[in-house]
């Protein structure tokens, strides 16, 4: 089995992207204080500690005890966090808004660009550069790269694939479970595995990375919680910074995160031999220009 290679590092990403990330691992208790927190950022700066306590039915120890969590020394950090971000344009407070049944045309295309536009911003702002550099290493030396994912991942992994085939790297994209598991048990310490999921709860992805990784293959990440199960699978964890509401579950901001990732791996990838990617890439242009209709 592969020992870690590079853990997931949010010390550096803004405030909410870190209670984001944290959250499925929060108590009860902390949780409804990150619903308070998250509900309005700009109204919890302003409550004292005994005030957000008793908004979110809970004890000061508690709210002490979430700031610890968020890497936070005390409540005075967390307030001076939640006014900074509460100070940032409209467009980028309206990205945490869900959809309501008042909302106009207008609205609603508002608040969806405002969500995706932030997807990609926070999530390049926040990516582990080292984990990035890790990952594209290993990934470039590969003798074979699995990439796992179910549903909406799906679509994430067969664009990293198409990206990875069309450079001349040897690369396969499941996201049939029992062929991506049969996959996962043929790998070896010459082979990378990349799971994606942006819940990073996914069984069946979990599952064929946790087997690749038994094989020794180089095992990587892609999700938007760096404490779950997945990136406990993973010696490599390349983190997103999409925000899902109700109406959101599996959006579109969660595969432009996810495929911001993927498009910075891909690139510090083909970094490295950028004479012989130039020309795979020209000669796989030329291979289908004859398909394309000219007027």
């Amino acid at each position: 089995m592969s020992s870690p290679t590079t853990a997931p590092d949010m010390a550096d990403a803004p405030l909410l992207v870190r209670l984001r990330g944290i959250r499925p691992t929060l108590t009860p208790a902390e949780d409804r204080v990150a619903t308070e927190v998250l509900a309005d950022a700009r109204r919890a700066s302003d409550l004292t500690i005994t005030e957000l306590a008793q908004a979110a039915r809970t004890s000061e120890t508690t709210v002490l005890r979430f700031c610890k969590r968020l890497g936070l020394k005390g409540y005075p950090q967390l307030r001076l966090g939640l006014a900074a971000e509460s100070a940032m344009p409209r467009e980028q407070r309206m990205a945490g808004s869900d959809i309501s049944a008042t909302d106009t045309i207008d609205d609603i295309i508002a608040k969806v660009a405002a969500v995706d536009s932030s997807a990609v911003e926070e999530t390049a702002q926040q990516l582990d550069r080292a984990a990035l550099k890790a990952c594209a290493d290993a990934v470039a030396k590969a003798s074979r790269v699995d990439i796992y994912g179910i549903g909406a991942s799906a679509l994430v992994g067969t664009d990293l694939q198409s990206k990875l085939h069309r450079i001349g790297l040897v690369s396969f994209a499941w996201n049939d479970p029992h062929i991506a598991l049969t996959s996962a048990t043929l790998l070896t310490k010459q082979d990378v595995a990349i799971g994606i999921s942006h819940s990073g709860a996914t069984a069946e992805t979990i599952e064929s990375l946790a087997a690749a990784r038994e094989r020794g293959a180089t095992t990587v990440a892609i999700t938007n919680f760096p404490l779950s199960p997945l990136a406990k699978s993973a010696d490599i964890v390349l983190t997103t910074a999409a925000r899902e509401t109700s109406l959101r579950s599996g959006a579109t901001a969660s595969r432009i995160a996810a495929l911001t990732v993927v498009d910075c791996l891909y690139i510090a990838v083909a970094q490295r031999d950028l004479p012989r990617v130039r020309k795979a890439v020209a000669e796989t242009r030329k291979a289908v220009s004859s398909h394309h209709l000219t007027s």
